[in-house]
């Protein structure tokens, strides 16, 4: 009995032990991941990638543990991996049994389909996140946010379509052109239409005009060097 007893006591402290040592790896992780969202001026992808690691330490003992499931993909959606991250809170957020944590995880899920211009679905996982959460500040900000992108998105849309339209209509106006000429070749070389007489006048009037003006100019250029040039005095 006294042998039993030391077992079960020397199993308790294993266990504890362990426990305490993945709660030091979550807490590693945690510590990496906040001076990873220190500096706003980047993106420290090396820190995220650390408490990533630490994350994945803990779960080698609880696979399971929902919050560290999440502190480990919030690690890899920083890291840029929003496709992997996107499957992982997906996952989470049909496990999650509290509506709160329903609408973290939708909250992040959202977050990833949207950087993968994945807009339509990041909408309604924002609106799902406000289903079971609908005080959260943050979600209605972003829901607004890809409301937004969506419209400017069909708003371009829209406008390269009728630009298209645009082409496509000029094309075939050019078509028809080329076609109207093709079958009506004397429209092509059709003569210049003619001057009127008032107008021939007129044109004739003006330039004999000219010329006589540039005749009088060249009369007075040739008086003018036939006449003996001044020699300046060197004094």
């Amino acid at each position: 009995m006294k042998r039993l007893l030391i077992l079960l006591v020397m199993l308790s402290l294993t266990v504890l032990a362990n426990a305490q040592n993945e709660r030091r790896f979550v807490r590693q992780g945690n510590r990496y991941y906040l001076e990873a969202i220190k500096d706003t001026t980047q993106l420290d992808t090396v820190r995220f990638a650390k408490a990533e690691a630490e994350y994945r330490k803990a779960l080698e003992k609880r696979p399971h543990d929902p919050f560290w499931n999440f502190n480990l993909n919030t690690a890899r959606y920083k890291q840029m991996q929003f496709e992997e991250s996107a499957a992982a809170f997906q996952q989470l957020a049909d496990q999650a049994e509290a509506p709160v944590e329903k609408a973290r995880a939708l909250h992040n899920l959202g977050n990833s389909l949207l950087f993968q211009q994945k807009i339509d679905e990041s909408i309604e996982a924002y609106k799902e996140a406000l289903r079971n959460n609908p005080a959260d500040l943050d979600t209605k900000y972003n829901l607004a946010y890809a409301q937004m992108l969506k419209n400017q998105q069909q708003n371009q849309d829209q406008q390269q379509n009728q630009n298209q339209q645009q082409n496509q209509d000029q094309q075939q106006q050019n078509q028809n052109q080329d076609q109207q000429q093709d079958q009506n070749p004397q429209q092509q070389q059709q003569p210049p239409p003619k001057i009127s007489q008032q107008n021939a006048e007129q044109l004739l009037q003006a330039l004999q005009n000219a010329e006589r003006d540039i005749q009088e100019k060249v009369k007075k250029q040739q008086a003018q060097e036939s006449k003996p040039a001044r020699v300046e005095k060197d004094w």
